[in-house]
C-alpha cells in the first residue's frame, strides 16, 4: 500500500516539517508515504469570487497533474463525510481491499479545491466543520492515517 499526500503550497515552518517527518517515520512501518506539492497562487487582497475561482482552477490543474492516476482519490472537503478515527481506519482498509492499494489524499490551498478536483474524487472526507490552515491539515491528516494503521493492526495508541 502507498499513501500519497497531494497539496498546494510549500511548508516552510520547521515545527510543521518536524511533525510531518515524525509521522512519516512512524508510518514507514506500515506503508510508504509520498508527498506531491504544487505551487500556490498569490491571492490579491479583496479578490472577487471570480478571481478566487480562477486561482482555485490554476491550483487545481496543477494538483490534477501530480495526483497518481492509479490511486483512489480522497479530497479533504468541508462538504464531505465526517468519520470517527475508527471509521477512517475501516475506510482505509476497505479502499485497500476492494478499490486500490494506493490512496491519494488531496489538500487544497487557502481558497480550497477547484470543482474540477472535487469532481475527480472517489471520496470526499471532512475532518471538521471548522477550517484549519492547509499546512496544519497535513499534520492532522498524517496523525489520523497513523492512528488508522494502528487501529487496523490492533496495536495500542488509539484511546
Amino acid at each position: 500500500m502507498k499513501i500519497n499526500i497531494c497539496y498546494v503550497g510549500k511548508i516552510k515552518e520547521k515545527y510543521f516539517i518536524d511533525a510531518i517527518d515524525e509521522y512519516k517515520k512512524r508510518l514507514s512501518k506500515y506503508t510508504k508515504v509520498e508527498f506531491f506539492s504544487v505551487k500556490d497562487e498569490e491571492t490579491p487582497v479583496n479578490a472577487s469570487a471570480e478571481v478566487e475561482n480562477q486561482i482555485k482552477d490554476i491550483e487545481g490543474d496543477r494538483l490534477l497533474g501530480v495526483i497518481p492516476s492509479n490511486s483512489y482519490k480522497v479530497v479533504l472537503d468541508l462538504k464531505g463525510e465526517m468519520l470517527t478515527s475508527i471509521e477512517l481506519a475501516k475506510k482505509i482498509s476497505q479502499i485497500q481491499t476492494y478499490n486500490n492499494s494506493n490512496i491519494s489524499f488531496i489538500i487544497g490551498g487557502s481558497l480550497g479545491l477547484s470543482s474540477k478536483v472535487l469532481d475527480s474524487a472517489d471520496y470526499h472526507l471532512c475532518f471538521s466543520k471548522m477550517t484549519f490552515p492547509h499546512k496544519l491539515m497535513q499534520v492532522i491528516l498524517l496523525e489520523q492515517i497513523y492512528r488508522a494503521f494502528k487501529i487496523n493492526n490492533n496495536e495500542t495508541y488509539h484511546k
